[in-house]
This record gives structure tokens, C-alpha cells and sequence, in this order.
């Protein structure tokens, strides 16, 4: 239960990470049946692990009664100078956070019916917002960042699509957890890993200030003729397409 707490909380912060925003606090509505009744004291503990992680704290909130258990938590955040989806420019190079793919190797772990490597199951029970780093990149030249819940191989499109450019990513390039491959890390969902693109050389001053590694891991340029605004995944220069990432509007 601590752990449904924490991925709650640590998920709605990511937002406030891409953004570089810093976390003012948050409210947690709770819905749950009668059988968790034993556990909120739990699931409580989780939200307050994360909030005391990310220096933040719960300022109100709701407790219903209902079917089947809910979470939602509202962050409030402030940003002197808020990143956007939108703002990427040609010349730009594009940065990832952390290694990926450690939640899809959890989760296909589990589906299959086996355990997953700790360090995976870790990565996926007990993600970290990168407040600090988000908030860093915004004052250091950033144009645009998105977090990677949904995966980057949809996530970069987004962002790419709302700056009106071409993202050209190398997956030789991403970094991974061991025992992933490129294209099941680009496609993991649940990373809260930030995506973010700037001028050459932010990773530098990254290394320097300490506030978490960064890796140049593709290009912003501007489309070709005829050519849609969107992300490229290349593998040797040849275009390769991973599997979606996750689609909050698809069906069910």
C-alpha cells in the first residue's frame, strides 16, 4: 500500500518536474471500499514518503467511500519561468534523464507470471520526480521539456508536434537498464524520466552543478518538405518505428 502512495504522488510531481516548477504542496482525494479500510493508513504513509522526498506536504483533501479504491493528488507548483511542449528549436540537441526502460521490463515480468530484476521493480514501484533537475534546466537555457509517463515513444512526439519540428533520436544513444533493449526502453511507460532539449552542451553544465546526468541522445531540426512535425528513431541513420507508448484517449 505505501508504494501505491508513493507512485501517486511521485507521478502527479513529474509534471510540476517538466514544467520546472516548484512543488508549493498538494491535495489527495481518497476513495476506497470498506476492505481498505486496514490500509489507507498505509497508503498515507506512501503520499507522506514522497512528499518529505520532494520537500513538499499535503495541504488538504477528501475521503469518500466507494466502490473500488481511488487516488488522485493535485500538485500546486510555481515556475518563474515554466517550460513548455512547445519551444524546441532547430540546432536544439535533445536530452534524457536517467536510464529507461526498468517498469516495461517490471511489468512484462508480471505478466508473464515471473519476478522482476530488483532494480527494475524498483524503478517501477518507487519512481523519483526530478524536481531539482527540472527546475535547473528551466534556468539554464531549456526550450522545452515533457516527462516520460506515457513512454518517450509517444511523449517525444508531443513535444516535438507542439514545437512544430522533427525530434531525430539515436537509440544507440538512450540509456538503458541493464537487460533492456532500445526499443522496449523507448517504449517503457511509468519512468518519469524528463525529455528535454537545449543548446549543445547542458549536459556539461549538468556534470558540473550536480543536479543529475543528462544524455545527448538526438537533434531538433526543422522538417523537410512534405515532412509531417513529429519524432525519428533511428538505428545506424535507418528509421525504425518502436512500439506506442501509451494513449490516454484510445479505447479501452
Amino acid at each position: 500500500p505505501e508504494d501505491i502512495g508513493w507512485r501517486a504522488t511521485m507521478a502527479a510531481l513529474s509534471d510540476l518536474a517538466a514544467m520546472g516548477a516548484d512543488a508549493l504542496g498538494l491535495l489527495v482525494a481518497i476513495t476506497a471500499p470498506a476492505a481498505w479500510d486496514a490500509d489507507l493508513d498505509a497508503v498515507m504513509r506512501g503520499v507522506g514518503e514522497a512528499c518529505a522526498a520532494a520537500r513538499t506536504r499535503v495541504l488538504g483533501g477528501d475521503t469518500t467511500r466507494g466502490p473500488v479504491l481511488a487516488l488522485t493528488v493535485t500538485v500546486l507548483g510555481r515556475a518563474a519561468r515554466p517550460l513548455r511542449r512547445a519551444g524546441a528549436v532547430p540546432g536544439d540537441l535533445v536530452y534524457v534523464s536517467g536510464a529507461l526502460g526498468g517498469p516495461g521490463a517490471a511489468l512484462a515480468a508480471w505478466q508473464a507470471g515471473g519476478e522482476p530484476r530488483p532494480v527494475h521493480r524498483a524503478r517501477f514501484l518507487r519512481p523519483a520526480a526530478r524536481l531539482s533537475l527540472g527546475a535547473w534546466c528551466a534556468a539554464h537555457g531549456a526550450t522545452a521539456a515533457i516527462d516520460l509517463s506515457d513512454g518517450m515513444s509517444s511523449d517525444a512526439g508531443h513535444l516535438a508536434a507542439a514545437s512544430g519540428v522533427v525530434c531525430d533520436i539515436d537509440l544507440a544513444a538512450v540509456p538503458r537498464c541493464d537487460g533492456v533493449e532500445p526499443l522496449a526502453a523507448v517504449a517503457s511507460g511509468e519512468e518519469y524520466e524528463l525529455l528535454v532539449t537545449a543548446p549543445p552542451g547542458l549536459e556539461r553544465l549538468a556534470a558540473t552543478a550536480r543536479v543529475g546526468g543528462l544524455t545527448p541522445i538526438g537533434r531538433v531540426r526543422a522538417p523537410a518538405r512534405g515532412e509531417r512535425p513529429g519524432v525519428r528513431f533511428l538505428r545506424d541513420g535507418i528509421r525504425v518505428d518502436p512500439p506506442a507508448g501509451h494513449d490516454h484517449l484510445s479505447a479501452p
